[in-house]
């Protein structure tokens, strides 16, 4: 690849514009990406980034404005059109079949034929960049984080002169964020322009040169993230001063809840995870953690906690001293545990319903609220409502489609939807997948105080920062087999990933 040319820029956006129904998404927005640059594009959930990126990327179109590339105005109708411009994209919700593997995804992807050569491409890319897939694999049987690195692999395919990233570390490691990072400046190097959207203000001052600040549709600033501290930049994307995380909690343990007592789960197929006598005590008031990489069992772990899949055993899981291992997900609710699994769109919410009609779908089964088949629908919009008011989700209303919202507002509705459902035991996946500064700090706070009124929580989660702000305990999970837990002040980030990969430490306090 030819030295970068970082004089003029690569790609210009001048004066979008883009107005949807009682909102102005973009007012007017200038962006310039230059070759060789990595450019941050920083803002609240729901400030204007998807949109903007969007209309880079060909899917939407703008209302006004201009777009030149290499100095010439051009016309993105559609992805196909940036493709051929040399402009790829890694989306935060993937854009992939289910029913397909991952050699037929990436070849619809890139309109090429799923044959030997693109299979051996796909092998010797995903390995050089550390991201191994297997082209067989039926993607319906992988992982959030395995889906995550399809999406990377088909870009890097394509061999693009820009790179739009959106969220890509969301499900890494703090290793896997490390090896792509290594990547990712080499492209850089070699002449490719980089935009990089992520929440994570840290990874911004570690990865980028270059920073966009929008806040409610607007440009607001351009930083140089090397020289801002992470609460700076989160300050000039919020319009306010970021308020402390506060200290560690050190919550206090009171009756066991939630009794995991040697689980096993049988593989459904040879892509799936056996868990293997997993044992986990969760006491009221207390917030346990379990870290690890994507594809080691939490899916399986969550099905199995939720109810999604009953077990064999009955008294291999109890829920206040009652054996519910063969009790399905519904009665699970009642008797007061909720769960948040990992996957927005389609498992959490439903994408053609509305906030309304999500609230009941979970909620409707706890008798705390008050639901009956008859008034249903009145509750539901209140529910909703509280759910949004509480939450601060930024939305049209009860009756927006869930697949209306950003995905950090989203998350904040489903968190908030379990949390007011004043739950005996909560256990969340990847509580703040994607969403911003603040609203991270919102879900925590609710957490730790849904845990302070006596609740139980168990925290599934890839960000060793979060888990070792919220939690108590922590453990971790490796090919179906999960550690001894070890209180979050006797253990650093490095030990937790040598449980992460396996390995035990002395002094567990389970």
């Amino acid at each position: 690849m030819a030295e970068p040319d970082k004089g003029s820029p690569l790609v210009e956006m001048r004066n979008i514009s883009k107005a949807y129904p009682g909102c102005l998404a973009n007012d007017s927005i200038d962006l310039q990406l230059r070759s060789g640059g990595i450019h941050a594009l920083l803002g609240e959930n729901g400030a204007g980034k998807s949109t903007l990126v969007k209309i880079l990327y060909g899917l939407l179109a703008s209302d006004s404005g201009d777009i030149l590339w290499q100095g010439k105005p051009v016309h993105i109708a559609s992805p196909a059109v940036a493709r051929e411009l040399g402009i790829a994209m890694v989306f935060q919700h993937f854009s992939l079949f289910d029913s397909l593997n991952v050699l037929e995804n990436i070849a619809l992807g890139m309109d090429v034929d799923a044959d030997d050569a693109l299979r051996q491409r796909i092998i010797e890319v995903s390995t050089r960049y550390g991201l191994p897939l297997d082209p067989a694999r039926s993607v319906y049987s992988l992982s959030v984080g395995e889906r995550q690195r399809i999406e990377i692999v088909r870009c890097l395919l394509q061999d693009p002169r820009l790179l739009i990233m959106d969220e890509p570390t969301s499900v890494l490691t703090p290793a896997e964020v490390s090896e792509l990072f290594v990547t990712l400046k080499r492209l850089a190097e070699e002449g490719m322009a980089i935009l990089y959207i992520s929440h994570k203000l840290e990874e911004i001052r570690q990865l980028c040169d270059e920073a966009t600040i929008l806040r409610s549709g607007r440009k607001v600033a351009e930083a140089d993230p090397r020289a801002e501290s992470a609460r700076g930049l989160a300050t000039l994307m919020m319009g306010s001063e970021v308020p402390d995380a506060g200290d560690s909690r050190q919550g206090t343990a009171g009756d066991l809840l939630l009794d995991l007592h040697d689980l096993s789960l049988p593989a459904v197929d040879s892509h799936d995870i056996a868990l293997h006598h997993l044992r986990l005590q969760l006491r009221a008031g207390e917030i346990v953690g379990i870290a690890g990489v994507a594809g080691n069992g939490q899916d399986e772990l969550m099905l199995a906690i939720s109810g999604e899949r009953r077990l064999q055993q009955a008294d291999s899981l109890s829920l206040c001293g009652k054996a519910i291992g063969r009790q399905g997900a519904a009665e699970r609710r009642r008797q007061g545990l909720c769960c948040v699994p990992e996957e927005r769109l389609g498992h959490a919410a439903v994408p053609s319903l509305s906030l309304a009609e999500n609230a009941f779908l979970t909620a409707h089964h706890r008798k705390p609220l008050g639901f009956s088949w008859l008034t249903s629908a009145s509750r539901s919009r209140r529910f909703a409502s509280d759910i949004i008011q509480r939450f601060n989700v930024q939305c049209h209303g009860p009756q927006a489609l869930a697949s209306s919202l950003s995905g950090g507002n989203l998350q904040k509705f489903i968190v908030g939807r379990e949390i007011l459902q004043a739950p005996r035991v909560l256990v969340v996946s990847q509580p703040t997948w994607g969403v911003d500064a603040g609203a991270a700090l919102a879900i925590h706070e609710a957490i730790r105080e849904l845990a302070d009124q006596g609740a139980a929580v168990l925290m599934v989660s890839q960000d060793l920062d979060e888990l070792m702000q919220n939690c108590e305990r922590i453990g971790a999970l490796c090919a179906g087999r999960l550690s001894a837990f070890h209180r979050v002040q006797d253990v650093t980030v490095q030990q937790v990933g040598l449980l992460m990969g396996g390995e035990e430490l002395s002094g567990a306090n389970a």
